[in-house]
């Protein structure tokens, strides 16, 4: 699956560079330009057991790349995770401006030609997904008016039929496990307004939880005895896999 990961803080590279181990082709992108060469470079800007050496083997393995353009990032993905900041206001809630920001540039680089998954990960409030669909949407109308000529006559662009899903999907990794935990999940949960594409695939998806999941990875601790340990397990997920509805 190729997938673009949308901001590179704890919870984007993270999620980037596990699912680039697995063997899906991840873009990570960020608009931190010195924090893309860094990365580029094979330094992780955080500190998170096991993520470097992850970091690392994926990109040789070249399935992993990070970049600041967004428009290569939407076009290389069939799944776009939204993993930007959220902080909080003074009112406690969530500063949502920076997906805001994020969605309307997904939409500001649809070009209808392929359907894809936009899932958000960031931390937002209950029902955030037709407001993300909302802003991804308005950011394709503002692009598709900067392609009308002047005045709107003859040789106007054709309005665009884009083809996409809003999906939920928040994460629960716990600091200093985050790579144990994304491998080794206790729930997974995925919210949407419509389950992509029909509802078959959604149906598929019930039946499948609790799932089988192959996990094998290495990992490296200064502590704890995990020196180029070796996990493999073919077991079920322990816990909750959860599909539904975002009222």
């Amino acid at each position: 699956m190729r997938v673009c990961v949308i901001g590179t803080g704890y919870v984007g590279l993270v999620t980037g560079v596990c699912l680039s181990h697995a063997g899906h082709e991840v873009i990570c992108i960020d608009n931190n330009e010195d924090k893309i060469k860094l990365m580029q470079s094979g330094q992780s800007p955080i500190f998170e057991p096991g993520l470097s050496e992850l970091m690392k083997s994926s990109m040789a393995a070249g399935t992993l790349q990070f970049s600041s353009d967004l428009g290569a990032g939407v076009a290389h993905g069939d799944i776009l995770f939204i993993a930007v900041g959220t902080p909080a206001l003074p009112t406690g809630e969530s500063d949502t401006r920076y997906v805001e920001a994020v969605a309307k540039g997904i939409g500001s680089h649809l070009d209808g030609s392929s359907y894809k998954v936009i899932v958000n990960k960031s931390t937002v409030p209950i029902g955030s997904g037709d407001w993300v669909r909302m802003i991804v949407l308005d950011g394709a109308k503002e692009r598709q008016k900067e392609l009308v000529p002047a005045g709107g006559g003859g040789g106007a662009a054709t309005e665009l039929k884009l083809s996409f899903d809003v999906v939920s999907n928040p994460e629960f990794l716990r600091e200093g496990s985050a790579v144990y935990d994304t491998f080794n999940p206790d729930r997974i949960v995925l919210g949407s307004n419509r389950l992509p594409r029909d509802r078959d695939d959604g149906r598929a998806l019930r039946a499948d939880c609790p799932t089988q999941i192959r996990r094998k990875f290495r990992c490296s601790r200064s502590a704890g005895g995990c020196h180029r340990s070796e996990l493999r397990r073919n077991d079920q997920v322990r816990g909750q896999c959860v599909l539904g509805d975002e009222d």
